[in-house]
């Protein structure tokens, strides 16, 4: 187990908030981390794989005119994701991902490796855009890290 999960944990409980995730890119791996951790179902109710569009729109109320638009690997769909996901679960935070993990799928303006996180919670809609050069699972290893970073550190804005 890496710190990462620990410390979202520790957080988590000391600010009495909950979480949930909204994953495409990568597939459940930052819910199959948050729960590395004994007792985490204190504040961390579930997520979603939202790895097609309709269960983007249906499950987490992406707009389908977000989707035409900006497309499914953007700051507008991860931000719509992590709002939805908070809503649908009743959390404090929304945590979501959407990306190109590859080897294939990617395009000039988007290539492999471009990855969004979304953050939605109390006083913050946040979303950072990753380009990341490793292969598949180091891609989905990468972005599901540093999506719990970016909680870890909004947390630790709060203490």
């Amino acid at each position: 187990m890496d710190p990462e999960e620990i410390r979202v944990g520790e957080l988590l409980r000391q600010h009495k908030a909950t979480l949930a995730t909204a994953e495409s890119c990568t597939g459940g791996l930052i819910g199959h981390l948050v729960t590395n951790v004994s007792g985490s179902s204190d504040y961390y109710p579930g997520g979603v794989i939202a790895y097609a569009n309709r269960v983007k729109c249906e499950m987490l109320s992406v707009r389908t005119e977000t989707l035409d638009r900006a497309g499914a690997v953007s700051q507008e769909v991860a931000i719509e994701m992590a709002r939805g996901v908070r809503r649908l679960l009743d959390t404090d935070y929304g945590l979501s991902v959407t990306g190109i993990a590859g080897p294939t799928g990617g395009t000039p303006n988007k290539p492999v490796g471009l990855t969004f996180i979304g953050l939605v919670g109390p006083g913050i809609e946040r979303c950072e855009r990753h380009v990341w050069t490793h292969d598949r699972l180091g891609n989905k290893q990468a972005t599901a890290r540093r999506a719990l970073q970016m909680l870890i550190e909004r947390l630790n804005e709060r203490t």
